[in-house]
């Protein structure tokens, strides 16, 4: 299992992204895509040397995505790159995982399985078993080397 990317969740993600890129140095790494089974839009941010962002926003008024974002922006998940999505679900629910979401197809993932627990403590966690990103970018030349100290 390995930590992939950390998930935040915004009401828009062309308002965000500016934040992101000028605060932290991160670009985009993919275009929005629209992930129409759970009703959001998905953005890809990258930085050489770190681990992706993704920054998601509702897709229409009844994406279940503004029931979390009335509490406010922020923390929506952390994803972890497994080798099988449904066995490393059930072991983690064997563990004390509560499964919101079954293994099934992502679109911003190129339709790899994808699955949602929730682990206590207010975290939420997805499964992945790939590094496909749909709508990727190609990387700008200054994105290839390794991160630098700030």
């Amino acid at each position: 299992m390995k930590l992939d990317h950390v998930c935040i969740a915004v009401r828009s993600i062309d308002q965000a992204l500016s934040r992101f890129t000028e605060l932290f140095g991160y670009r985009p790494r993919t275009r929005k895509v629209t992930n129409t089974r759970q009703q959001v839009n998905v953005l890809f941010l990258r930085r050489a040397g770190s681990l992706d962002l993704k920054l998601i926003e509702p897709h229409g008024a009844d994406s279940p995505l503004w029931q979390f974002l009335r509490r406010g922006e922020g923390l929506h998940h952390l994803c972890f790159r497994v080798d099988d999505v449904a066995a490393s679900l059930g072991e983690m629910q064997g563990r004390g995982l509560r499964v919101l979401a079954a293994p099934a197809p992502g679109e911003a993932f190129d339709e790899a399985l994808i699955a949602f627990g929730y682990a206590g403590c207010g975290l939420n966690v997805e499964l992945i078993d790939t590094d496909r990103r749909r709508g990727l970018i190609e990387p700008a030349a200054d994105d290839a080397g390794p991160a630098t100290e700030s």
